[in-house]
């Protein structure tokens, strides 16, 4: 054979390939998309926690689509709406993607009262919700992912690691006025009580609200061995601040937060914060090259400075267990994935993930993590394994617990956050 010959045969085979990559890609590009929502607050009360959220949920796509999409090839596209911090704008906007714009998931929603007055819609249209935060519990329906904590799997182990490792006995609880906190607290109350402690006070702040003079002077009064802090989006800023000025520190009556994380922290000025503490399921400083991975993707997309949090982590794996689902089921029909994520789990950042497919809720490891200055957590306390989600804590039947919520759901008018004064 020829040089010249050679030549011409490495021509045409080089050819070939170029064809073959170049009709994958039109192939892959001519194949519809598979249309998912992401719901979450992007302005508001809320846009402190929710906006990194979405950024996680991005991430995950990016991935997925740099991959090579799913179902042979098909690019999954995200379609992101903003709940902006109101619940009436979360029931507009789920209508919208699951009606109109016909996405067959929707990862979002982070307060309970967004979660709790999107359900009704999930469950009508036949949607199917993947909702990323920690939360009260008594509940579960078909339509929702939970990939949040239950509350044995936050607030409960939480209040026992504070009787045994602070000698906590007086407890101050402070918190949003909507479903989340008055049911945590109930939570707690039955447990703290339970256990031979004392609840001194609850009080409440309207989400978004600043006002928080009065509840820290009785806090002072008081003078509880910890406070549990069940307060959401940037009021948080407003309370440690007048915590601070009226002199209490983590060294004289320490915090407990249980909606505070990495992303939270940088608003509320760190340094002002170590050794109060944080309850959540992953954190930033987790060892493991799963996590190492997650964090160096993160910033490369979006800042070198950036922080991963719980929620950001679990809407992450959220995704990532979604797809495993629509590659399993052969489809992103809904229904078909409703069926096969309840199979599903994963190597998560945070340690193994499985969905419970008797709950729909997800088993994940328990962690208490302590303010450092430089906004990160030292893990203090781990579980160490998956613990198993119980939605309906045994401190009374679930039918009582379905009657607290009604009892809260009408006193508030039918909706599931005080009504504005």
């Amino acid at each position: 054979m020829t040089t010249r010959s050679r030549q011409w045969i490495l021509a045409i085979a080089g050819s070939t390939v170029i064809c073959l990559i170049l009709g994958q890609l039109w192939h892959r590009q001519s194949l519809p998309p598979i249309r998912v929502g992401i719901l979450h607050s992007l302005t508001g009360t809320m846009s402190i926690s929710e906006t990194p959220v979405v950024q996680a949920t991005e991430l995950a796509i990016e991935e997925i689509n740099a991959s090579g999409g799913l179902l042979g090839g098909r690019r999954v596209e995200p379609i992101v709406a903003d709940g902006r911090s109101d619940w009436p704008t979360f029931a507009q906007e789920s209508h919208r993607l699951l009606a109109d714009e016909k996405v067959c998931a929707v990862f979002g929603c982070w307060t309970s009262a967004s979660r709790k007055t999107v359900r009704p819609i999930f469950e009508q249209l036949g949607g199917l919700l993947f909702y990323p935060v920690q939360y009260e519990g008594l509940e579960q329906s078909p339509n929702i992912v939970y990939l949040g904590a239950a509350p044995n799997q936050q607030i409960i182990p939480a209040v026992k690691w504070a009787f045994d490792n602070l000698r906590a006995r007086r407890f101050y609880l402070v918190g949003s006025d909507y479903v989340f906190p008055r049911a945590a607290n109930a939570v707690i109350g039955d447990q703290v009580r339970a256990l031979g402690g004392q609840i001194l006070s609850q009080d409440y702040i309207p989400l978004g609200g600043t006002t928080v003079g009065p509840i820290v002077a009785r806090i002072v009064a008081a003078h509880p061995d910890v406070i549990l802090n069940t307060i959401n989006g940037d009021t948080n800023v407003a309370f440690f601040r007048a915590l601070r000025a009226a002199g209490i520190s983590p060294a004289t009556i320490p915090t407990i937060s249980f909606s505070i994380g990495e992303s939270e922290l940088p608003s509320l000025n760190p340094s002002t914060c170590v050794g109060d503490y944080a309850v959540w399921n992953y954190f930033q400083t987790l060892p493991g090259p799963r996590n190492a991975a997650l964090v160096a993707a993160f910033r490369q997309g979006y800042g070198a400075n950036r922080v991963v949090s719980d929620p950001m982590e679990a809407a992450y794996c959220a995704v990532k267990l979604w797809a495993q689902a629509v590659e399993d089921a052969g489809t992103e029909n809904t229904d078909a994935v409703r069926k096969t994520i309840l199979d599903q789990s994963m190597a998560a950042p945070e340690g193994v993930i499985l969905i419970d497919p008797e709950t729909q809720h997800a088993w994940r490891p328990v962690r208490v993590g302590r303010i450092r200055a430089d906004g990160q957590f030292d893990i203090v306390w781990d579980s160490h394994r998956p613990v198993r989600p119980q939605p309906f804590p045994l401190s009374r039947t679930p039918a009582d617990w379905q009657r607290f919520l009604a009892d809260l759901q009408n006193g508030w008018g039918g909706h599931w956050a005080a009504p504005a004064n």
